[in-house]
């Protein structure tokens, strides 16, 4: 609206309506700041467990890394990490204590306007069913305990719990991890994230397969479905030589959602000291379907 001198009930009125705009600026802002807080995750790891743990004795490691070609263009807070445009991922280091526990070691980072960022360390604990990979049911539960620097996290410890479910019938895999991911701190929250995956054998050591990842937010207080996070992906698991390859790409389903997410996560298990080779699995990670008995499938799963 123009303003004239002496004008004062159009000066008052453009100065009202400028008060307006400005607090209902102000207002989306923080509603835009809210709903990313809520449900923001780091996608360092995205990765269904399925109970596969190196063997006792023996070190495994894995590179994750996750390239946001298209994701959110607000941080998720005043001064955090905005996911459009980033490349994140960890090394995560594993030791088998026993046949039914693990280990593990996570060193996050991300990089982004070619600035590389720590984001803290992430220790596991990892305990499942003796021979989990043998089994048509299977179950386990992951403990994990994070260090997060301020620009990923508004809370610098937290804990998630990553309960295991799965079942294989032939060449077909059906896994739910029901994650509760907590804040420790004034700011800290129970949020509520499940990952599920499908898959099957389609040749030697060959999978190929759907993922899906989920935030709902605040358990209690789900947000609403446009602020929650729903992610599928086409994925497929495959051998080079004695490595380990998933390979992944991710579309968002809700706009609180990064819209395409390509992922990869390559392994290696080192040989068991005093071990026959025969003695010690021939894959790092979470590929069952190699590991199982002669006469069962041959093939591989996911990580």
């Amino acid at each position: 609206m123009r303003v004239t001198a002496g004008a004062n009930g159009a000066r008052c009125r453009t100065t009202s309506w400028s008060h307006r705009t400005a607090w209902r600026l102000l207002a989306g802002v923080g509603v835009a700041f809210g709903c990313a807080c809520t449900v923001a995750h780091a996608t360092d790891e995205i990765q269904v467990y399925d109970a596969s743990i190196a063997a006792v004795g023996q070190f495994t490691i894995q590179q994750h890394l996750n390239y946001v070609a298209r994701g959110q263009p607000l941080p998720p807070f005043p001064g955090g990490f905005r996911s459009d445009g980033s490349l994140n991922g960890t090394p995560e280091f594993a030791y088998g204590m026993t046949e039914w526990w693990e280990l593990g070691l996570y060193l996050p980072f991300a990089v982004q306007d070619r600035q590389f960022l720590s984001d803290g360390f992430k220790l596991r604990s990892l305990f499942v069913s003796p021979s989990a990979a043998q089994r048509d049911f299977f179950y386990g539960v992951n403990f994990e305990l994070s260090y997060e620097m301020p620009k990923f996290a508004q809370t610098r410890w937290g804990l998630e719990i990553r309960p295991i479910i799965g079942m294989r019938k032939g060449d077909y895999e059906f896994i739910v991890n029901p994650i509760v991911g907590i804040g420790l701190g004034r700011l800290g929250v129970a949020d509520f994230t499940p990952a599920a995956r499908v898959a099957e054998k389609v040749a030697q050591d060959v999978q190929l397969g759907l993922e899906y990842y989920a935030d709902f937010g605040e358990i209690g207080h789900f947000a609403a479905l446009r602020n929650q996070q729903h992610t599928v992906f086409a994925v497929t698991d495959f051998k080079v030589g004695d490595f380990d390859v998933n390979f992944g790409v991710g579309y968002g389903l809700t706009p609180a959602s990064d819209r395409v997410v390509v992922k990869t996560i390559v392994g290696y298990a080192f040989p068991v000291a005093g071990a026959a080779p025969a003695d010690t699995p021939g894959t790092t990670l979470r590929n069952p379907f190699r590991e199982r008995a002669p006469g069962l499938l041959s093939g591989g799963s996911s990580f």
